[in-house]
């Protein structure tokens, strides 16, 4: 038996790129179509700093998501 991985069509090393040179303008999530968030992090600076170190974590263990909620493709 076979199984899927269901992935997203955005990259996780623009994601990563994105992240580590704007995540305290929320870059990455604007990419990945988290508008809202991307706003957010816009004014709070990546949520004072704190929430941009999460950010930069969960993209290199493979758990950020997209706005649909799926894993980004390596």
């Amino acid at each position: 038996m076979e199984r899927y991985i269901i992935t997203s069509n955005k990259s996780k090393k623009i994601a990563f790129v994105l992240c580590l040179f704007g995540g305290l303008i929320g870059l990455h999530h604007f990419y990945v179509g988290n508008i809202l968030k991307g706003i957010l992090y816009l004014f709070t600076l990546g949520l004072f700093g704190v929430g941009f170190i999460i950010d930069l974590v969960s993209i290199i263990t493979g758990n950020f998501r997209d706005s649909s909620g799926t894993r980004l493709k390596i």
